[in-house]
């Protein structure tokens, strides 16, 4: 049909005007829908906020460390049960006798002057008379050595910070992060753990290669493969409904880390069913890891190989630098932490309203002095400007804390709307690496347990969220003041 051209001028104000008006509409429609959430923040305290938020249906944890996510009482419980460990007895170092010589691990050499480092009894037993005597079982650690003994599997003081976390836990953990039955049972305690806090998929971050036997001797890859399989397809496990895969991680300073990228690579490939994608880890701030140095490995991996994703740690460092930029040159399609990503504007237009996503860490950013506050976050900027983001806990059993506590700290310091607060969800189950129909399983999934959620808080207020109670973390407990969580109820979470 043709328009007299004196017409169009004012048919197209016309149909600009009732544009404007669809959209004010909907954008009153949007406001009015939220209106419940807004009176509840400005009315609420934070324990109510903090018991919203726990019962809150999440999606997934995207950015999780599994030898880092497990709570120090879960460790000592595995350590000590034989039934649960596959027959391992433990011993830890309780005082130092200066003797000569110290063991090797996995990362090279471990500090002498360690309290609390952790050996198999095959290895205590080739220890000299001397070292002997250095170390105790740890079921037979008195009270005062068993609490010093948790509190060494945490940061739960002023003054340790990125040191300490980098350079004495894994340490400390040493030979309990090799046993694959302990890895294996830590993985269902956190799939249980985050259905108790309404999150429905886990992909956690472990490996297959350097665990080791009663008597010492090595599993054999596959070996660790079937073990985590065969867990995961246990009733407990299942029961959860909680999905779980895993991404193989890449130490990425080393100097084999190009070998043993391929190595992963071809691994991940052959096994996923279980392994979702790769990620690289590591102090970012070790320049020997930068991340342009696997580029040729992976572009001559993917000529023979089908994609394999990337999810790999990139502006977790003070200084202002590219790396995230050369992150996404290397294929990642997720960034874990990002937190110098504001520096880099070229690549903060590139990330907008993309397919990229950022795994955000709040409070491993604070706690490893990435950030001096929140308020030097960039997180808030990120969402508002429109590049994707998710929360994640990373390694959330040595800041003792969980994915609410995220959640509580994201709305508490950002004041996040209700559509932000659930994009965060969504966001952390559209980018998952699991294959697309469980993907779209797992979000029709958080869309109906959202509808219920809402439906059922704005007919009953607080008491439609009914009697769940979290355990008391510390993190949120010095942070915020909500000590008054039942301690007791610890054991639950």
């Amino acid at each position: 049909m043709a328009i007299n051209k004196r017409l169009k001028p004012a048919l197209f104000r016309a149909i600009g005007i009732c544009a404007g008006l669809v959209a004010g509409v909907a954008s009153f429609a949007s406001n009015a829908d939220e209106a419940w959430f807004e009176e509840f923040k400005s009315t609420a305290d934070d324990r109510d906020l903090y018991r919203f938020l726990y019962a809150l249906p999440k999606g997934g944890d995207l950015h999780n460390h599994l030898t880092g996510s497990n709570f120090s009482e879960w460790w000592y419980q595995l350590a000590t049960n034989k039934k649960l460990n596959g027959g391992y007895e433990y011993y830890t170092r309780v005082r130092i006798n200066n003797c000569v010589g110290y063991g090797q691990d996995m990362f090279g050499l471990a500090p002498y002057l360690m309290y609390f480092r952790n050996l198999q009894a095959s290895s205590y037993q080739a220890l000299s008379d001397c070292e002997k005597g250095e170390y105790k079982k740890i079921d037979a650690l008195n009270g005062r050595e068993k609490a010093a003994w948790l509190d060494s599997l945490r940061l739960d003081k002023k003054h340790e910070g990125r040191e300490e976390f980098f350079q004495t836990h894994w340490q400390r953990l040493n030979e309990l992060g090799r046993n694959p039955y302990i890895n294996a049972e830590m993985l269902v305690k956190n799939m249980q753990a985050f259905a108790r806090e309404g999150l429905t998929y886990l992909e956690t971050m472990e490996g297959t290669r350097f665990y080791t036997r009663v008597d010492g001797s090595t599993f054999a890859p596959d070996e660790v493969a079937d073990i985590f399989r065969k867990r995961l397809a246990e009733p407990d496990a299942l029961a959860t409904g909680v999905t779980a895969r895993m991404q193989y991680y890449l130490l990425r300073f080393i100097g084999n880390a190009e070998e043993d990228l391929e190595w992963i690579y071809r691994f991940v490939d052959a096994n996923r069913d279980l392994f979702v994608g790769v990620n690289m880890v590591g102090r970012e701030d070790n320049d020997k890891g930068h991340p342009q140095r696997f580029l040729p490995t992976l572009r001559k991996l993917r000529r023979d190989i089908p994609g394999v994703p990337l999810s790999i740690h990139a502006g977790e460092v003070d200084e202002p630098n590219h790396h995230v930029r050369d992150t996404l040159l290397l294929g990642a399609t997720r960034i874990g932490h990002g937190v110098n990503l504001i520096s880099d504007p070229d690549t903060m237009l590139l990330m907008r309203n993309s397919d990229y996503l950022v795994e955000i860490n709040l409070i491993s950013n604070l706690l490893l002095n990435y950030v001096d506050d929140y308020s030097q976050h960039p997180f808030p900027e990120y969402l508002r400007m429109g590049i994707p983001v998710a929360l994640s806990t990373d390694d959330r059993g040595m800041w003792d804390s969980n994915m609410t506590d995220e959640y509580f700290v994201a709305v508490k310091e950002f004041n996040l709307s209700w559509a932000e607060l659930t994009s965060l969800a969504r966001n952390s189950l559209a980018h998952s690496f699991v294959d697309e129909a469980t993907k779209q399983k797992l979000l029709q999934d958080y869309d109906t347990r959202l509808a219920g959620f809402k439906k059922r808080f704005q007919r009953s207020g607080m008491a439609g969220l009914g009697d769940l109670v979290p355990r008391s973390h510390s993190f949120i407990c010095k942070q915020y003041q909500l000590c008054e969580f039942s301690t007791p109820l610890m054991a639950a979470n």
